[in-house]
């Protein structure tokens, strides 16, 4: 989420939007001559906070030619935004995960009908403050830390023993633990729990799948992003995990932790994120309720330019996220094909 580089590029972006929105699955008056496309009605989007950046640009990108088209984008967290798309409250679900089982039933219950879209790729970040010297943090590290037996840890050094039981580095300095990160509404929490390897290191000592499938209770959740980066900020020894985009927005505000899971450390990146070499790389998806799109012409359009290459590749990489390979965008093109044809 480039924010200070944003304003000069969305005008460029834009400029882009215009000749897509006029090859839309629209009205087919798009505003490639920056005319108004005469498209109008409302679409809703609901769902992760790490992916309404990009599907809050798309909008604004759309509604440069689509003026009468309002666009609501609200980021309340991957879970509950599946649970009012499948109740039929919203158009369009942001996903820093792929729908669960419960919640696929859910919309199968109430009628909801949808396609998975693919849209970009994120790392999510493990951060400290610049303060801390802790660089680099093994799959044991991050359990002894962060997982379901580390409640109650008030210092890092309290980590020490659970650190070399489960094959940490441990060796941690007695200092504050002071950990902000996302709750259990965030698909950022379920992936990080599955990527980190903490649901499985739980399981191997012994814990019940619900009980390995959770960090620790008693750390500061916060379903917005920028107040866990302003925690990181504040406090000297604080940790916490938010996504790559953000954690490049706080810029030196905070520190970037590389993961080893196995293989050395490795931080994250563009290219570490995009060949998956660092261990905590995720897929962002867009869910779509394909009965509203065969009633609504807008949102149609909107998708269209969503998955166009001013979406998938200048806007996803503007807001600071990894844009798919070449087939990987065809994938989703294609699924989206289906639906739109």
């Amino acid at each position: 989420m480039r924010t200070r580089s944003r304003w000069v590029l969305t005008a460029g972006l834009a400029a882009s939007a215009m000749a897509v929105t006029a090859c839309s699955s629209g009205d087919g008056d798009g505003g490639g001559s920056g005319e108004p496309s005469g498209l109008t009605g409302t679409i809703t989007i609901s769902g992760s906070s790490t992916v309404q950046p990009i599907s809050a640009l798309v909008a604004e990108l759309f509604n440069e030619t689509n003026p009468d088209v309002a666009i609501s984008v609200d980021g309340p967290g991957t879970g509950d935004g599946f649970a009012l798309f499948c109740a039929g409250q919203t158009d369009v679900s942001d996903a820093s995960r792929p729908i669960e089982q419960e919640e696929a039933d859910a919309c199968a219950s109430s009628g909801v009908e949808y396609v998975e879209l693919e849209v970009a790729f994120d790392g999510i970040t493990v951060m400290t403050n610049p303060a801390n010297a802790v660089e680099c943090l093994t799959s044991g590290d991050l359990y002894a830390l962060f997982g379901p037996e580390s409640e109650g840890f008030a210092s890092w050094a309290d980590a020490n023993a659970l650190a070399g039981e489960v094959g940490g580095g441990g060796g941690f300095a007695d200092q504050p633990l002071q950990i902000t990160a996302p709750g259990q509404e965030s698909g950022t929490y379920d992936a990080f729990i599955e990527l980190s390897g903490i649901a499985d290191l739980g399981v191997e000592r012994g814990l019940s799948e619900q009980d390995a499938e959770a960090l620790r209770k008693d750390y500061q959740a916060s379903p917005n992003d920028n107040v866990i980066i302003q925690a990181i900020e504040g406090l000297p020894s604080a940790l916490g995990f938010v996504g790559y985009a953000y954690a490049e927005e706080a810029g030196e505000g905070v520190r970037e932790v590389a993961v080893d899971a196995g293989s050395g450390c490795v931080a994250p990146g563009e290219a570490t994120i995009a060949d998956a070499s660092y261990p905590l790389s995720r897929s962002l998806y867009i869910y779509v309720n394909t009965a509203t799109v065969a009633e609504s012409p807008a949102l149609a359009a909107f998708v269209d330019t969503y998955l166009s290459d001013v979406g998938l590749s200048e806007a996803v990489a503007e807001v600071g996220y990894v844009p798919l390979p070449a087939d990987r965008i065809e994938t989703t093109r294609s699924a989206w094909e289906g639906v739109a044809a």
